[in-house]
């Protein structure tokens, strides 16, 4: 794991992805603490859910549109539900990701 998250976060349910995260879910929504080493690329997809993100180390370069925006730590990004996009992560990058579901 790219991240040290505190013992409590670390001990939540892995989560069954391509990337290494620990899953809290809540209602309408799982929140996971993801970290992404140097180098990971994930080709374009589109989910179900909305997702927001705020990077918390490094930095993701997100795709949509044909157009690629680099968010680094302390931003936020947002990806709406089925919309195609991918990702790639130059360096070693953390992240908290809500997943939000339809209501």
């Amino acid at each position: 794991m790219t991240a040290k998250y505190p013992d409590l976060i670390q001990r939540l349910p892995r989560f069954e992805g391509p990337f290494d995260a620990h899953k809290l879910t809540a209602e309408n929504c799982d929140v996971l603490f993801a970290s992404y080493p140097a180098g990971t690329c994930i080709e374009e997809h589109s989910h179900e859910t909305e997702n927001v993100g705020i990077i918390t180390a490094g930095a993701l370069l997100l795709t949509m549109d044909g157009k690629t925006t680099r968010y680094a730590a302390g931003e936020w990004y947002h990806v709406p539900a089925k919309k195609p996009h991918a990702a790639e992560f130059l360096e070693a990058t953390s992240e908290i990701e809500f997943w939000f579901t339809e209501t």
